[in-house]
């Protein structure tokens, strides 16, 4: 398997002097810079450039035919979008500023340590990238309109705030930095994962680690893998999951739990793009989309200090939130739908049908597990259903065993008293009225799911309903 270019646009290097631009050229090779194109006549270079697919150039100014200077001055004219670095063998403050002025993004001597000159080609392709995926999230947004909807086929909904995240992912897929996805149990974060992996266009596979409760020495050898002798019973060579995942994507779950010194190691390997295999002293090259996910608010833990604040910036870069299951009851139908559909073939039935009111009734509750809790419903009443319209039952004791318990499992009854703050008690009756009007708000008006939840039989609310309306 070929091993594809890195940055995804060219880096042109132009100068007159072919030794110069074959140890440029191996030096930006070297550090994972493998997008290169050369050039050594100046009047070919706006030529190259019109044809695209080029995003920086490394430009000589001292060159025969076109000048640097005048070239720097057309790229900024004709592609404003294009950065350009020089590379001169004059070290002079004033035809620096010069060529910062005529729009330069840096100014090298040729002189200069390579490490810092690799250093400014890689901070010109991190402002390139970012501006590339700037221009397409705008692009996407504005639009509204998915590409590849197919990306997202495993995921149902039909909530307009889930269509916006879906525009996000497809807008930084292929963006070479991390993508930190967010949000609590159950809500399906692995899914948008899968999602960004396949709109990536990385050639390699998804390799998922569940980083959760390694401890350092197990999470470096999981992710670094080690030669051979590394420590005792290491009597072969092991490849680490970031290898495996090369061309590909890694994708680290549950990050929030990563013990600080892992968060250390993970850091150096997002910055630098290099590990050590436990070992070794010879370095590898990071060659995977990093992908992580957390039910944990790591602001609030890198403010408590148990996540580390400069990986927490690092990886946020590009972050989404997925929102619970709650905030977007309305894909509860279609969630419904879709999960008896898999039960029923999971468990060899012809599909159930619902009762009318199940919707309504599944709205009434909170689902702290999210989709996953939903869809353990879902099986556990189709695991039961002999024939016909779908029993409730399994519902029901669901949501009234878990309506019980939060008010105990919260706090004792007198502090959640919901007439603690009244200046006047109301009376038995209006408490009654006010309980009842809010168990059929809840209910979208349907008495049986209301009656349910007040925990009394559907005639014994409707007399209270009369006694109350005379």
């Amino acid at each position: 398997m070929n091993t594809p270019l890195y940055p995804s646009f060219g880096v042109l290097l132009v100068d007159d002097e072919p030794s110069w631009l074959e140890t440029l050229s191996f030096s930006l090779e070297w550090c994972g810079i493998t997008n290169i194109v050369t050039c050594q006549d100046s009047r070919e270079v706006l030529g190259i450039v019109d044809r695209g697919g080029i995003g920086i150039v490394l430009l000589d100014l001292n060159m025969p035919h076109l000048g640097g200077e005048e070239l720097l001055a057309a790229l900024a004219e004709r592609h404003p979008e294009i950065t350009t670095i020089v590379v001169s063998g004059m070290n002079q403050i004033e035809i620096a500023v010069h060529c910062m002025q005529l729009g330069a993004f840096d100014y090298f001597v040729k002189t200069t340590e390579e490490d810092r000159l690799v250093s400014g080609v890689n901070r010109a392709i991190r402002m390139q990238e970012l501006q590339r995926e700037n221009r397409t999230i705008s692009a996407c947004i504005l639009n509204g309109e998915l590409k590849q909807p197919e990306a997202f086929e495993a995921i149902v909904t039909t909530d307009r705030s889930m269509q916006t995240i879906f525009s996000y992912i497809e807008a930084v897929a292929k963006s070479p930095e991390p993508l930190l996805i967010s949000g609590e149990s159950g809500v399906g974060k692995e899914l948008f994962a899968e999602a960004a992996h396949r709109l990536s266009g990385c050639q390699g596979r998804l390799v998922a680690v569940n980083v959760a409760g390694l401890d350092d020495s197990v999470f470096s050898d999981n992710l670094f893998g080690h030669v051979r002798g590394a420590f005792t019973g290491a009597d072969q060579a092991r490849p680490g999951m970031i290898e495996e995942a090369a061309n590909g994507t890694l994708f680290l779950d549950e990050i929030g739990d990563l013990s600080l010194p892992s968060q250390v190691k993970l850091l150096r390997l997002l910055q630098g793009g290099e590990y050590f295999p436990l070992g070794s002293d010879v370095p590898k090259r990071l060659r995977a989309r990093v992908i992580v996910a957390t039910h944990q608010n790591l602001a609030a833990k890198q403010a408590a200090g148990t996540f580390r604040r400069d990986l927490f910036y690092r990886l946020c870069i590009h972050h989404v939130q997925i929102p619970p299951l709650r905030e977007r009851k309305t894909d509860i139908p279609v969630l419904l739908e879709h999960f008896l559909d898999q039960a029923s073939r999971a468990f060899g039935k012809s599909k159930p049908t619902p009762p009318k009111e199940l919707a309504q009734l599944l709205a009434t509750y909170n689902f702290p597990g999210n989709i996953r809790e939903l869809k353990a419903l879902v099986y556990d009443a189709v695991s039961t259903h002999r024939g016909g319209i779908l029993s409730m039952e399994t519902f029901y004791k669901t949501i009234s065993g878990s309506e019980a318990g939060q008010v105990s499992a919260v706090a004792p009854p007198s502090e959640v008293c919901p007439f603690a703050g009244f200046d006047r008690l109301p009376t038995f009756g209006e408490a009654i009225e006010l309980l009842m009007n809010e168990a059929l708000s809840r209910a979208g008006g349907n008495q049986t799911i209301a009656a349910r939840l007040l925990g009394m039989t559907q005639s014994g609310l409707n007399k209270r309903l009369k006694s109350v309306r005379k």
